[in-house]
């Protein structure tokens, strides 16, 4: 009997040793290497839907620059404890304009392939994005759709939380990688 119960002890002591590393591994995975994001929107729309779940990759950015098309999770700048998801359009040192609902980056129309064909971008502006920069755009270019760049300025590169990696939820044909 007392064999039995040491047997017992022993089994549950790895059981929560077991259960203990797991849980240490998840949250240090969490803290410091892949979030998970919540669309809430639709400001991404046509490539994020309202509802989407995505896991970002935090470090990214730590060993490799920005680069546009990337999707990133960002500090809201108007917004204190709030995040954006948005696409990256121009890095520092890029000329961005918008007129006539078209985009322009560096002098020529920038292909979007990511949009519905004939998209109308709201909003004309014209600006060299400062060093340490990146300008952001929503996906949906509807007026008032996106609150992004053309609201509030470029973000500060440190102000990116992650890159979005994987739509991870709804498991449909949407499911998978980003990027390609």
């Amino acid at each position: 009997m007392s064999q039995n119960k040491d047997k017992f002890k022993t089994e549950l002591f790895e059981w929560v040793k077991s259960i203990l590393l797991a849980v240490v591994i998840a949250i240090l995975i969490k803290t410091f290497l892949i979030n998970t994001t919540y669309v809430i929107g639709s400001s991404m729309y046509p490539t994020l839907h309202e509802k989407d779940r995505l896991f970002t990759n935090k470090i990214v950015y730590k060993v490799e620059e920005p680069k546009r098309k990337d999707i990133v999770v960002i500090k809201a700048p108007d917004v204190p404890d709030k995040d954006y998801i948005k696409r990256i359009i121009a890095l520092e040192g890029d000329i961005i304009e918008i007129k006539n609902g078209k985009v322009y980056l560096n002098g020529k129309i920038l292909n979007e392939e990511y949009l519905k064909e004939d998209v109308y971008t709201y909003g004309e502006l014209k600006l060299k994005v400062p060093k340490g920069h990146v300008f952001v755009l929503g996906d949906n270019r509807n007026r008032m759709a996106s609150k992004d760049s053309r609201v509030f300025g470029s973000v500060k590169i440190d102000s990116i939380k992650g890159k979005a990696w994987i739509r991870w939820f709804p498991f449909d044909t949407r499911f998978g990688l980003l990027y390609e």
